[in-house]
């Protein structure tokens, strides 16, 4: 007899997820550091490629999108769109560090949206171990002695950016419970698409963006498939999990990234750093404990 998934089977699985997509966030932030591309160019034609493929395979499977879809997800893909042109264009006018810290208020934000908006219970114990484990990315992010120089425009931006996120976020979480996760993934990278569009032909500063080359080509591919499928398990997640939860586990990807990037790239990491990287870890261990214990009571 087939087993009927229960209440806490899909939370456990939409937890899985979610850590599923926070690795798959971690590794694109090292794949991009592969792309010699500016970073809005880098955004634009990565979501036209999952546009495009995406939208083969949804035409090619019998699905059709109807207006009131089109009218539902496009304020998730504006969102969208905009962090990953906001976020890339911040990069230009400050530090990776700062932007990175910055965009870690994300859960912050959320926390509090979590509450006020869909009523999950957060407590204090929550809100201090996210606090905690902002302050272990701050450590990981400015602990290996780089600039940590502050310019306002960029920092600015970087605010910008990570507001963006937290909207996108709420409403991709608000939408899951009316459409599914592909149609959902494939309208959001259409119409981020098009508003991507303006942004790299400004930055390219003539009508069409900066064309890739065979090389990036295939590392776009790359980002597509493992910081795309991020997005899409992420959108699954949304549907069975807390979004207190969901903004807690993103703390995660700037210190999987610099582990990353160690790995991968070689670039040093100092003990400050390390330390950071544990205070993140174990507390988002500790609060996937504490969420699961949740579920189970």
């Amino acid at each position: 007899m087939q087993r009927i998934a229960t209440g806490s089977d899909r939370s456990a699985i939409g937890r899985l997820a979610a850590i599923g997509a926070v690795l798959c966030w971690s590794a694109g932030n090292v794949i991009v550091a592969q792309v010699d591309m500016s970073g809005v160019a880098v955004a634009f034609w990565r979501v036209l490629l999952g546009a495009t493929t995406y939208g083969v395979v949804f035409y090619a499977t019998g699905r059709r999108v109807s207006w009131a879809q089109v009218r539902l997800v496009t304020p998730v893909a504006v969102a969208f769109a905009l962090e990953l042109g906001v976020f890339f264009a911040s990069l230009h006018h400050t530090s990776v560090a700062n932007a990175t810290t910055i965009g870690s208020l994300q859960t912050v934000v959320l926390l509090v949206v979590a509450s006020a908006r869909f009523g999950e219970r957060i407590g204090f114990l929550l809100v201090s171990v996210a606090l905690l484990a902002v302050g272990g990315v701050a450590a990981v992010m400015f602990g290996g002695g780089g600039s940590s120089d502050l310019h306002l425009r960029g920092d600015l931006l970087a605010f910008l950016a990570m507001i963006f996120f937290s909207a996108y976020f709420v409403l991709a979480k608000k939408a899951r419970k009316q459409i599914d996760t592909f149609t959902l993934q494939t309208l959001t990278m259409a119409i981020g698409s098009v508003v991507l569009f303006p942004l790299s032909s400004i930055a390219a500063g003539r009508f069409l963006p900066e064309w890739p080359s065979w090389h990036q080509w295939g590392w776009l591919c790359l980002l597509l498939a493992i910081p795309g499928s991020g997005h899409f398990l992420m959108n699954w997640a949304h549907l069975h999990v807390r979004l207190g939860l969901a903004g807690l586990l993103t703390l995660g990807v700037p210190a999987l990234s610099a582990l990353g990037a160690w790995l991968a790239l070689d670039q040093q990491l100092g003990m400050v750093q390390i330390l950071g990287m544990i205070v993140v870890i174990t507390s988002l261990l500790f609060v996937i404990r504490h969420e699961t214990r949740f579920h189970a009571a």
